[in-house]
């Protein structure tokens, strides 16, 4: 029965002696205060964001996955990019569809190699810098 009292005893004392080091009731500071981790902004600020950006874009982690407000600032940071990106190729199609229509109200060719020589008014092309065949 000694045996008993002394293993019980024994458990309290170990038992206690850990909790209090858990919590820091031994007067030192055992498991300090940790500063949650924060998303730190790695898309450039100073350039358009790349495929390189994207994949090297790390989260971080919140208890139940990640936070949702990190995620919507990295997501309208990137659709903001997009939406930037979308318009200039519209205003450069759009340039380019002026610039066609302007060549053939002219009846210039805007495929036109430098070099190419003109077309005879039978419509074949002899000779020209691409070394085609005229159909001889």
């Amino acid at each position: 029965m000694r045996v008993f009292w002394f293993l019980l005893l024994t458990m309290v004392v170990v038992v206690t002696a850990v909790t209090l080091a858990v919590v820091g009731g031994g007067g030192s500071a055992v498991l300090q205060d940790v500063t949650p981790e924060r998303f730190t902004d790695p898309l450039p600020a100073t350039r358009p964001v790349g495929r390189a950006d994207v994949e090297a874009l790390r989260l971080p982690m919140a208890a139940r996955g990640y936070r949702m407000a990190d995620v919507d600032e990295a997501l309208s940071r990137l659709g903001a990019e997009l939406a930037e990106r979308d318009a200039r190729i519209a205003e450069l199609e759009s340039a380019l569809a002026g610039a066609q229509a302007a060549a053939v109200t002219r009846g210039t060719d805007l495929f036109k190699q430098p070099g190419d020589r003109p077309a005879e008014p039978g419509g074949h092309v002899h000779g020209s810098a691409r070394g085609e065949d005229d159909g001889r």
